[in-house]
């Protein structure tokens, strides 16, 4: 098949880039940090020779799309917006919503909040997590010596300069670090003795990336050309926008509240590797995930992939793909 073509679209008061492939029911789908829709790569071609409308946009703050430089012009109403955004420029009525990291987050609150138009959601790595008593930020953990890389993320300009210092090595360095293979070598180092950080916390003396050691090879599901694909795409556009999603989150948390108790109602399918650091980070999250079905009753399967890391439909691009297109043809209509 051919490969997908992109354009820019005009959403919600920006303009955003996507890739699509294929003709028929549309299904979007969300990257999350720091990607771009080329992590859909593997599905974007499955859903379109399944005989689907793949859609895959760079979202608000990635790549070629726009890029607002207010902190406050990326909350979860402005990434749903940019999704109903987009389903109304296609012409689409509705469309199954897929989301990865980030984007799981807001492919959750989008089915939450809007099932006339997301008539099913499957989300990646993240599941849906109910509204906290407390503001995000104020019970991520912080020691002396580090702090939460969501804490590392809120001062404007501090992350930024690390990370775009080498685009190239910080995309290699959290593409390897945050894989199924990445997950290994740091329990080999453990068990060797070697000193190695706290997954999920950032070292004060801004040695985060620093200190990251290359792998001695890349796994087989990434190459060099697609660690060159993501570093040319910082490289343009920065890491300011991708940021400011982690800027957001107290903020997000205050604006959610009137939507407490409001839950997804639409078919769900959740999808995570068992290495994923997300299942670690916050504690009893592996729980949470086996418990999912008391936060989102809809839920039709939990698959959960062995030795798999956070770059799900990277890592495992056949049976996520496979998993995506049985959920989707098993929708009611």
């Amino acid at each position: 098949m051919s490969r997908p073509s992109q354009r820019l679209i005009e959403s919600n008061g920006i303009h955003l880039n996507i890739a699509e492939q294929g003709n028929g029911p549309l299904v979007l789908l969300c990257h999350g940090f720091p990607e771009s829709w080329y992590s859909w790569r593997h599905q974007i071609a499955a859903l379109a020779e399944a005989g689907f409308h793949a859609v895959a946009p760079d979202m608000r703050g990635y790549g070629k799309s726009d890029r607002p430089e207010a902190i406050d012009q990326y909350t979860i109403f402005h990434l749903v917006g940019d999704l109903v955004g987009l389903l109304d420029a296609l012409e689409a009525p509705t469309a199954v919503l897929v989301g990865h990291d980030w984007g799981a987050n807001v492919a959750w609150q989008a089915a939450r909040l809007r099932p006339d138009r997301f008539r099913a959601v499957a989300s990646l790595s993240v599941p849906l997590r109910p509204r906290g008593p407390v503001r995000p930020t104020s019970v991520m953990p912080q020691t002396a010596d580090a702090q939460f890389y969501q804490l590392y993320f809120q001062q404007p300009g501090v992350a930024e300069a690390e990370m775009e210092r080498d685009p190239r090595l910080t995309a290699l360095n959290l593409l390897y670090g945050a894989s199924g293979e990445g997950a290994a070598a740091f329990r080999a180092a453990v068990a060797r003795g070697d000193k190695v950080g706290t997954p999920g916390m950032v070292p004060r003396d801004g040695s985060w990336l620093r200190e990251a050691a290359a792998p001695p090879k890349l796994p087989e599901w990434l190459t060099d050309t697609d660690i060159d694909f993501y570093a040319d795409e910082f490289r343009r556009a920065g890491f300011r926008g991708p940021l400011n999603y982690y800027r957001n989150v107290d903020r997000n948390w205050e604006l959610l509240a009137a939507f407490v108790g409001v839950t997804v109602k639409v078919p769900a399918l959740f999808i995570a590797g068992d290495h994923d650091m997300v299942m670690a980070a916050p504690p009893g999250m592996d729980q949470h995930i086996a418990n999912l079905r008391q936060f989102v009753p809809t839920v039709r399967d939990v698959k959960i992939l062995p030795g798999c890391g956070h770059w799900t439909q990277q890592e495992r691009p056949s049976e996520v793909s496979a998993a995506i297109i049985d959920f989707i043809r098993g929708l009611p209509g």
